[in-house]
């Protein structure tokens, strides 16, 4: 299922990481244990962060997923479904076919 998460990290830990060069090892392990198919990168709320849009297999992934942004990020996020354009057109013309 594709899923959007959304990422914020925390500023004097976000200011750590950029010092101690762990941030770019953080984005880049998240990425890569992602893949995800887009990725932005902007403020949120006055802090680093940005949402990545990705294939979530098993809902039992999102541990293994998810940690890694607390525990070296040190970030707040928020995972939800979402859909693209032909996702929805699909949906919209399942229910009126009910």
């Amino acid at each position: 299922m594709r899923m959007m998460l959304r990422f914020e990290v925390d500023t004097e830990a976000g200011n750590e990481l950029l010092r101690s060069g762990e941030m770019q090892k953080g984005m880049e392990r998240m990425l890569g244990m992602l893949k995800p198919e887009a990725a932005y990168f902007f403020p949120v709320n006055g802090c680093r962060g940005g949402f990545l849009v990705f294939d979530l297999a098993d809902p039992s992934q999102l541990v293994t997923l998810t940690e890694p942004l607390w525990t070296m990020l040190h970030a707040r996020i928020e995972v939800t479904p979402a859909m693209s354009l032909d996702d929805l057109t699909s949906g919209l013309s399942s229910l009126a076919a009910s």
